[in-house]
């Protein structure tokens, strides 16, 4: 069974950083793309970033050049590094994987921006 777990969440300051963390289990991450979505409250879930299986990653434009994603085949973990953090990217930060046709999501991590 493939779960998912992020960490890494938390209050920040405008301008400041986090990384998340999402830990597969149950699968295997180095076959698979992998993401990280975002939902705000009373706003859909959004696609923040991606990467292929290949580790090209793609970027909503809205965190091109603030956020990177990466993963860490060895801990079997992807990351998502947010540098210069606003209060629009105040969400719950979900991980997500597609394996053989079916989505599996993690719990969610909160982050919060304000000052």
């Amino acid at each position: 069974q493939v779960q998912l777990v992020e960490s890494g969440g938390g209050l920040v300051q405008p301008g400041g950083s986090l990384r998340l963390s999402c830990v597969a289990s149950g699968t295997t991450i180095f076959l698979y793309a992998m993401a990280w979505y975002r939902q705000a409250p009373g706003k859909q879930r959004e696609l923040v970033a991606s990467i292929t299986s290949g580790n090209t990653p793609n970027y909503a434009d809205s965190v091109k050049g603030r956020f990177t994603i990466s993963r860490e085949y060895g801990k079997n973990t992807v990351y998502l590094q947010m540098n210069s953090l606003k209060p629009e990217d105040t969400a719950l930060y979900y991980c997500h994987l597609v394996k053989r046709g079916l989505d599996y999501w993690g719990q969610g991590t909160q982050i919060t921006v304000s000052s």
